[in-house]
């Protein structure tokens, strides 16, 4: 058997409906499916029933223990010669599995992984969502596309590995999150080949909600302190990105109000140079914010043909780099400077 997709998941019944009936429709079929539900309170057991005649699937239930060893659990049951890993809330177009049988065939890769795209029918808040995470503006367009900024790290939503080397390194750690990007920096430090493949790509839900997307974002600045700690090396300026954009908001609305206030309460004559260049400074930083606005709204309304998509991918945009921004400045307090474990950064956020 060539292909095993393995898919780790946690109460989403019907995503993995939608995933396995867009399984059902690929041009190539050798493959089998690996579902792993992780401890969920409403399984898909009987979603994954009614696909049995359609394709070879395989249901295992365990206990919670978070993706990653969930991943681990497919992979020591899973027959194929490679590995897919997808997330449970992917759609694969019909020309996937041939989309990465072709690059196999023309340049072998030990690991691989593709990008993600937003489907028709997503919610325009997910199709938001979706621009920011894969924006020019916001990540430098390098998650999944052509002109990368560094190495090309695959991500558990849509990755590939050949199985030997999969249990060779003995699949993902423990981490309960940045858990693949740990992966992939093993993937490298084993000396495997690593390629992305950009025509195997998925349409990828995200998240449904902008709460969601902050504890999502939030958590991924603090895994990348995590993985820092873990592999020194790791961390490239890309990632200080978006705690200096937090930090110039947050800097340039503190110059404003600390900056105007003297003027408000009548009282400007006291420190008046101080004030003045307060207010100045804060005015150049609203400005920098303001053009940064006009030019998210302008991309994403382009690329969505949508103004709405255009207004909710500002708020997509920020709540992604300054949630980001945020759990990166946390995590380096407590783990850098306090000293704590790995997963205190995340008692308040990942473990409710």
């Amino acid at each position: 058997m060539k292909y095993s997709i393995i898919v780790p998941v946690f109460n989403r019944p019907d995503e993995v409906d939608e995933l396995l009936e867009s399984l059902t429709h690929q041009t190539e079929k050798d493959f089998e499916v690996v579902i792993v539900e992780d401890g969920s309170q409403t399984p898909c057991e009987e979603v994954c029933k009614r696909y049995e005649n359609l394709m070879d699937i395989h249901y295992y239930y365990k206990e919670n223990s978070g993706p990653g060893q969930s991943r681990n659990y497919g992979a020591e049951r899973a027959k194929g010669e490679y590995l897919l890993i997808l997330d449970s809330d992917v759609v694969l177009p019909e020309g996937y599995l041939k989309a990465v049988s072709d690059e196999l065939s023309r340049e072998p890769a030990d690991a691989f992984g593709g990008p993600d795209k937003a489907h028709s029918s997503f919610t325009d808040t997910q199709k938001a969502i979706s621009y920011s995470m894969t924006s020019f503006f916001t990540t430098g367009g390098i998650r999944g596309g052509k002109k990368k900024m560094d190495k090309f790290y695959p991500r558990s939503f849509n990755m590939g590995i050949r199985r030997d080397v999969y249990l060779k390194l003995n699949g993902f750690s423990n981490m309960r999150f940045g858990e693949d990007i740990d992966f992939s920096i093993r993937i490298f430090k084993a000396g495997c080949r690593c390629r992305l493949f950009p025509e195997a790509w998925v349409w990828h839900k995200r998240r449904t909600d902008f709460r969601k997307f902050w504890r999502q974002v939030y958590n991924s600045g603090i895994a990348r302190i995590n993985l820092y700690k873990k592999y020194p090396e790791s961390l490239k300026l890309v990632h200080l990105l978006p705690m200096v954009f937090t930090v110039g908001v947050t800097g340039t609305l503190l110059l404003l109000f600390f900056g105007f206030l003297p003027y408000m309460l009548g009282t400007v004559h006291v420190f008046p140079t101080l004030g003045n260049a307060m207010a100045a400074l804060g005015c150049i930083g609203l400005l920098g914010i303001i053009f940064y606005i006009i030019a998210l709204f302008i991309d994403s309304s382009r690329e969505n043909h949508s103004v709405k998509i255009g207004v909710l991918s500002i708020r997509a945009a920020f709540t992604q780099l300054m949630g980001y921004g945020c759990g990166f400045l946390s995590a380096w307090w407590k783990r850098c400077l306090l000293g704590q474990s790995e997963f205190s950064a995340y008692n308040k956020t990942f473990y409710k």
